[in-house]
Parts: C-alpha cells; sequence; structure tokens
C-alpha cells in the first residue's frame, strides 16, 4: 500500500471513491479539526490526538473514530471492523455518496472532539504477555541470535512482529514472512519502523 505525504495526493491517487473523499474531506474541513497524514492516509486531530480517519477501498469509503467505542453512536453506523483486536477504533461505512450526511457526520465529529478535550480514551491492555506464533517459535529455535534481539524489543514492538506471522492465513504466506521479519529482528529493527 502506498503510503502519501499529503491528502491532496492521496485523493489524486485513489482508484475509487474520488468525489466520496472530496465531499467527506469537506465536511471535516469544515470543523476545528486539524488535516494531517498519518501512516500514508489522511488524518484529522484535536489538540494532537487523532480523532478521525479517512480510507477508500474497492467496495467501501470509510471514516475512523479513533476512539469511537466511547461514543454514543445514537445512528448504529459504527462497527468494530476488527473484531477481537481493536478496542476504542470504530469505523463509519459509505458506499455512496448520497450515504453521506453532513449533519450526521458533523454531530458525531463534535461528540469526538469533545471525548478529546473531556480527556477520555480507551487505552491498549499492555500487560498481556506477547503470545509468539509456533512458526516464530520454531525459527527462534533455529536462531538463537534472533531470539535474543526479540527479547531485547519492547513488548508493542513484539506484538507488532507476532501478529504480523499470526494474521497470515496461508502458510506459504507466514513462510515469506518470516523471511521478511528475521533480518529486521536480528539487527534491532521494528517492523514498522520506517514509519516512525
Amino acid at each position: 500500500m502506498k503510503r502519501y505525504q499529503t491528502v491532496d495526493e492521496y485523493i489524486a491517487n485513489a482508484e475509487y471513491w474520488q468525489p466520496e473523499l472530496i465531499r467527506l474531506r469537506e465536511i471535516l474541513q469544515s470543523t476545528k479539526l486539524v488535516e494531517t497524514v498519518k501512516w500514508g492516509g489522511p488524518c484529522y486531530t484535536h489538540n494532537d490526538k487523532m480523532v478521525v480517519g479517512l480510507g477508500a477501498f474497492k467496495s467501501y469509503i470509510g471514516l475512523w473514530f479513533y476512539q469511537g467505542a466511547l461514543r454514543s453512536d445514537k445512528d448504529g453506523v459504527l462497527i468494530n471492523a476488527q473484531e477481537g483486536k481493536t478496542k476504542a477504533l470504530r469505523q463509519w461505512r459509505f458506499e455512496s455518496l448520497k450515504e453521506i450526511k453532513v449533519r450526521a457526520i458533523k454531530a458525531y465529529v463534535k461528540e469526538a472532539i469533545e471525548l478529546v478535550e473531556q480527556g477520555k480514551e480507551i487505552k491498549p491492555d499492555r500487560s498481556k504477555p506477547v503470545e509468539i506464533p509456533p512458526e516464530l517459535q520454531e525459527a527462534f529455535k533455529q536462531n538463537k541470535k534472533a531470539r535474543s534481539a526479540f527479547d531485547q524489543f519492547t513488548k508493542g514492538k513484539q506484538r507488532e512482529f507476532t501478529a504480523y506471522i499470526a494474521d497470515a492465513k496461508r502458510a506459504e504466506t507466514k513462510a515469506k514472512r518470516l523471511e521478511k521479519i528475521l533480518p529486521l529482528i536480528e539487527a534491532g529493527i521494528g517492523l514498522h519502523d520506517k514509519y516512525h
């Protein structure tokens, strides 16, 4: 997935949903949110806290509310796109320009801004032990240097590596991912360090 430097670049290169992206961007820019780019996609912040993200995919365009689980969601539009993985993030999907209702979106954004101003947020549970998938455990048996380097990472970085392997569905994909991450681990480089 390409990482863009500006929201204009993101929209110009969108294969799908350009009119919807433009409309949603206009709505978000009409609020007191600050437009930026995080992880290569449009993101809107308040008081340096991420409030909402914007993204287009083949079958839908979506708004991501970073603390969406705290919202009242009176319209029942927010979903947890990664059940069991995300605690706070909620997504609002649109499949046409006519589904984009300005007043409703602004109300959701307003409440999200209020949550930031009140300092309310769901923090990730960092106390859980890191579960190393069997494929990575096996690789560590063969490569003690990688195991030793892995143990030097923070739990967060360890989780990035373990999730990267565990999330792959096919054995071939897991093997390719292991091949990619073992040199990173040995070198003490986090999976997502290049994005920070």
